[in-house]
């Protein structure tokens, strides 16, 4: 079976999220398991400069995407994942560390362009006219990025063309100025509401979730709660009328996450040398300049400094929790007023609150394998990977009971103790976060008893292999 599975993002080669993370676990996986599996993505700088292996260039007609483009065909570095390179840098060849907007934060003006692109390279190779003696068997978009693509297969004449739209996150919906239609080579009598047109607008998402033939979201939780209105972002109206076609397969971690063989943190450590955990502690203290205090509770955060991570709900407990033996880390970055805030609560409380206003893998690795206590209270999230790795690591993690962390992380008091892994709070308030924290304080007093959290944790499988076998299936079904 021959899979093209479209991604905007990949580790190590780009990454601002999650869905960077999975575009390699997932088809790396299956890959392993002997599917006949070729990942595209854009030739951003980032991932131009990181392709170390020769590449096999092959010219894209200039009438395709109407500017000079060429197809990389090399490997993933690291790997012998085949990856598929759409090198075009009238479209990507774009300056900043984010590939989806310019230095300023701002969203490039013509990302319908440059996205619409890469879709339409993805139903390309999926046609008669693909210049690749590879031919697809069915095709794998993943989010708004690629999920064009879809609804260019169906309204140019291969409507029966086996794909499938993973949502990762229903947020984010790459919804553009009904004018692009005619420069993406879209039919203006599919701009209405049961195709393409989404309030007025162009929505790349709802055209895949309209035209894929199956859809799949990265937790069963999520799968339900997108179809109402509080979590379904204006959609859910046609995700309740497609749920036959719509599935939650929860998401794994890559192999590389694991603290008995992570280059990235000071000590190695596993289930029977657990007590390694501390010297991760004692070293991330030294490095965030925290007090050397390993009675202290530390709690780590690794995520986007947004509203919907709940980075405001913990601004409104941190004053609190410096009263109580509790150090803070605290990894991302978001808006400048609230960093600025977080900078303050740093400044206020030196050697209790560290800050790092940035992204980084080495750090988000040394916090998770430092930490004690994992906060993660976002106020929906789709799947959640952090939650995953911190368990992996004998990290507590405290969260919102809402989509793919209900669907991993077992309250204490919900499970039988000997079944528990962690701390949840249902409503997304300041107050249910304070008293979820509080409770974990209480617990983090009574060792034994966070020593079972801790070995329920890291015993729990979180690999890959489940979600690929899910996925496959799937594709089986649909070819």
């Amino acid at each position: 079976m021959n899979i093209l599975f479209v991604s905007s993002e990949i580790h190590p080669l780009i990454k601002t999220g999650g869905l960077a993370d999975v575009s390699r676990s997932l088809p790396l996986a299956l890959h392993q398991a002997g599917v006949n599996i070729r990942v595209l993505v854009p030739g951003y700088p980032a991932v131009m400069a990181r392709l170390t292996e020769p590449c096999q260039p092959q010219l894209l007609a200039p009438e395709l995407i109407h500017t000079p483009a060429q197809l990389l065909q090399t490997t993933l570095p690291g790997t012998s994942l085949p990856l598929l390179v759409l090198d075009c840098p009238a479209l990507f060849d774009r300056p900043g560390p984010s590939p989806y907007q310019n230095p300023q934060g701002q969203d490039w003006w013509d990302n319908a362009l440059r996205f619409g692109a890469l879709s339409r390279i993805a139903q390309h190779l999926c046609s008669a006219h693909s210049p690749l003696e590879w031919r697809p068997d069915l095709l794998h978009c993943n989010d708004w990025q690629s999920a064009l693509a879809p609804a260019l297969l169906a309204l140019h004449g291969q409507p029966t063309f086996p794909t499938l739209l993973t949502v990762h996150n229903l947020a984010f919906q790459g919804n553009f100025d009904a004018l692009w239609l005619s420069r993406l080579g879209l039919p203006v009598g599919a701009f209405h509401p049961e195709a393409l047109e989404f309030h007025g607008q162009l929505s790349f998402l709802k055209a895949g979730l309209r035209f894929a033939q199956r859809l799949t979201t990265v937790s069963p939780r999520y799968a339900q709660e997108i179809q109402t209105a509080q979590f379904g972002c204006g959609l859910e109206g046609l995700l309740h009328q497609r749920q036959s076609d719509l599935l939650g397969i929860l998401n794994g971690i890559d192999p590389e996450w694991h603290p008995a063989t992570d280059p990235l943190i000071a000590h190695a450590y596993d289930l029977s040398k657990l007590a390694s955990k501390a010297l991760n502690k004692e070293a991330l203290q030294r490095h965030l300049g925290l007090r050397a205090e390993p009675q202290s509770l530390l709690v780590g955060m690794v995520t986007r400094l947004t509203h919907q991570k709940g980075i405001d709900l913990v601004l409104e407990c941190l004053e609190s929790m410096m009263q109580h033996p509790v150090q803070v880390a605290i990894l991302g970055s978001g808006d400048s007023p609230t960093e600025n805030r977080l900078r303050e609560f740093s400044i206020r409380h030196p050697g209790r609150i560290s800050v790092t206003l940035a992204f980084s893998e080495p750090l988000s690795h040394q916090i998770i394998a430092g930490s004690d206590l994992l906060l993660m209270p976002s106020r929906f999230e789709p799947c959640g990977l952090t939650q995953l790795y911190a368990m992996a690591y004998g990290t507590v993690p405290l969260v919102h009971r809402t989509g793919g962390l209900a669907d991993t992380v077992r309250d204490e008091l919900d499970a039988d103790q000997q079944a528990g892994t962690g701390f949840c709070f249902d409503q997304p308030n300041a107050d249910a976060l304070w008293g979820t924290f509080l409770r974990a304080l209480q617990c983090y007093s009574h060792p034994e008893r966070w020593r079972t959290l801790q070995t329920n944790g890291m015993r729990r499988d979180s690999s890959w292999e489940h979600a690929a076998q899910e996925y496959l299936s799937l594709y089986q079904s649909l070819c």
